[in-house]
């Protein structure tokens, strides 16, 4: 997959990407996303949730630059053309996870089959990384079934140079007839401001309101 340079020179985020790169200073902010329709919907056709989200989140992720800005192998500053999620899945036995990935398509069915498929074929690997190998392209996304939580925080101590989002998502809160899905965006300042994480949160519930248009 490509990795487009930036040309930090005429970069019109120069200034703030020095000032917070330098700070480095990330920050995490948690949103309820109402996925009642989506959910009965899934359920109704047979679907698993998890490669839906999967979906939803690699989609957003895929439509804005500055969700893919990240230095390279040789630090070079720029973005992916697209990415692909790296996900965790639980291990039952052990207690622990693994984190694996799933090349995306377009098309949820195909999408869908192919996440089932990878899970099938490394759930129980007692392996953080059991796919191999892993794509530069990638980001992280965690899910923590067990416990709803209205704010979620990783810290990274790698001098700040973790420019990708990561997600996090947890149980669904049900409330009288509603169902919502927590969701957490820890994203680095340096490439990304409240606008932009604002800007994914919306377009993540746009998603699950319009899943006729892609399921």
């Amino acid at each position: 997959m490509k990795f487009n340079l930036i040309n930090q020179n005429d970069w019109k985020r120069k200034p703030y990407f020095d000032y917070y790169l330098a700070q480095e200073t990330t920050f995490s902010i948690t949103s309820e996303i109402d996925i009642t329709p989506l959910y009965f919907h899934l359920k109704s056709h047979k679907f698993k949730f998890y490669p839906a989200l999967l979906y939803m989140l690699t989609k957003v992720v895929n439509n804005h630059d500055e969700y893919r800005t990240c230095f390279n192998e040789d630090v070079e500053l720029g973005y992916w053309s697209s990415m692909v999620a790296s996900y965790t899945i639980f291990n039952e036995k052990s207690k622990t996870f693994a984190s694996i990935w799933t090349e995306h398509s377009e098309c949820f069915r195909t999408f869908h089959q192919k996440v089932i498929e990878d899970i099938r074929a490394y759930e129980g690997k007692e392996e953080l990384f059991p796919k191999k190998p892993i794509p530069s392209n990638s980001f992280p996304v965690s899910m923590i079934p067990w416990v709803s939580f209205t704010g979620f925080n990783l810290n990274i101590m790698n001098h700040g140079n973790y420019l990708l989002p990561i997600f996090t998502a947890g149980k669904f809160i049900r409330k009288e007839s509603r169902i919502f899905l927590p969701v957490s965006l820890q994203m680095h300042h340096a490439v990304c401001d409240g606008y932009h994480a604002s800007q994914y949160i919306n377009e993540l519930q746009k998603l699950a309101d319009e899943y006729v248009k892609w399921i």
